[in-house]
């Protein structure tokens, strides 16, 4: 049997390329495949940072659009663990689930229930 039938002996379904090429949207956070098998995020090599820089260095770059200095990294990640808390009725929330849960199931329960207790903001742009 040739690679392109299943077991039942019927043509395999093709990969579909229609959207090759096709771009999907527009982003100053990252690109991908720009120069073949690559990701860039806001114009630094993925493979470059990631030997080098810290979790929160990369989040600093992406929200902010440029790798922090010592000050900005040390104040970033005092903000950081300041909003690490849950909010009681989340944390409450998550206690309820049973401790064989799917840890899926409970990240998507957690992440519901905090949407509850703090709705996003309307408007998500920065004033100015």
């Amino acid at each position: 049997m040739s690679e392109q039938q299943t077991n039942a002996g019927k043509p395999a379904p093709k990969k579909s390329v229609a959207l090759s090429g096709v771009v999907a949207g527009n982003t100053a956070l990252c690109t991908v495949g720009r120069t073949g098998n690559d990701l860039h995020y806001r114009g630094y090599d993925i493979l470059d940072v990631a030997e080098t820089c810290t979790f929160e260095e990369i989040a600093h770059l992406l929200v902010h659009g440029a790798l922090p200095t010592a000050t900005e990294l040390s104040a970033y990640q005092a903000k950081l663990k300041r909003l690490r808390g849950l909010p009681e009725a989340v944390r409450r929330t998550l206690e309820q689930l049973p401790a064989a849960a799917h840890p899926m199931d409970v990240m998507r329960s957690g992440v519901s229930a905090l949407g509850c207790v703090l709705p996003e903001a309307a408007d998500h742009n920065p004033a100015g």
